[in-house]
């Protein structure tokens, strides 16, 4: 399950109107809460390394290396990748659009893997540094073949080895969160009404989409935002309370 988007902003505006501090308009809050959820999401592999050095519990659901796989594996996908040529020869890059047609925004490669033309699935793919990835192809002992292939990581392309390989390469990688959506339409009064629509890309904000990060993080979620809510309205008292609390969660996440 998602974090409801509607859930979220009503819970910010409560506690900024309980004493009259201020408002926050639905843009701003938009712009905001997709900051805040990346800044969770990108925590998720600070916090992963940092587990992986201490010993964990064999209890179940107090694993803590398990539980934070569990919040990440909501955004890995698999997809095709896309062969281009040009004068330098060819290169793949990484789906737009994965298996499931979600358009989503690679984050973090995973493995690749290769289905040749006799239908067999080859892979994971060896990934090697440029030097060596020139390097062994001199040799025929060594050079990349399709039962053995590697590819080299430069700037956005992947070149795969050996240069036979044009298709039927698999991504298996982790997806950047879809942006979080509070769409409104306007009231006879001016008001904002929540519409709870499925959100369109490239429409305007009429529709509305929730929050994709583990539904556990609702409480983070909203305060990270009153911390920012506290900037916007100029409030100190704001900021400091919610940066307070935020510092305490994430201790006791960690401890």
């Amino acid at each position: 399950m998602a974090v409801n988007v509607d859930i979220v902003y009503k819970t910010v505006l409560s506690i900024l109107n309980k004493e009259q501090r201020g408002y926050m308009t639905p843009q701003e809050f938009n712009k905001t809460a997709t900051q805040v959820q990346l800044e969770i999401f990108e925590q998720y592999f600070d916090d992963l390394n940092q587990q992986l050095r201490v010993p964990q519990s064999d209890e179940d659901y107090a694993d803590r290396v398990a539980n934070i796989e569990e919040k990440m594996s909501i955004f890995e996908t698999t997809g095709l990748c896309t062969y281009t040529t040009n004068s330098a020869g060819g290169y793949f890059t990484l789906p737009t659009t994965d298996s499931y047609g979600l358009v989503c925004s690679p984050y973090r490669l995973g493995s690749l893997a290769y289905k040749n033309v006799y239908n067999t699935s080859i892979g994971p793919l060896e990934e090697l540094q440029k030097s060596e990835f020139y390097y062994i192809q001199n040799s025929r002992l060594t050079a990349s073949t399709e039962r053995n292939p590697t590819f080299l990581r430069e700037s956005n392309r992947i070149i795969v080895a050996p240069s036979s390989i044009i298709a039927n390469i698999t991504a298996n990688y982790i997806r950047k969160p879809l942006d979080p959506v509070w769409g409104f339409t306007v009231g006879s009064r001016g008001q904002y009404i929540y519409n709870p629509a499925p959100f369109v890309p490239g429409t305007p904000d009429t529709g509305s989409r929730n929050f994709e990060v583990h539904e556990s993080e609702q409480t983070r979620l909203i305060i990270k935002i009153l911390m920012y809510a506290g900037i916007i309205i100029k409030d100190p008292q704001i900021v400091q309370a919610a940066a307070q609390q935020s510092q305490l969660e994430d201790i006791n996440s960690k401890s």
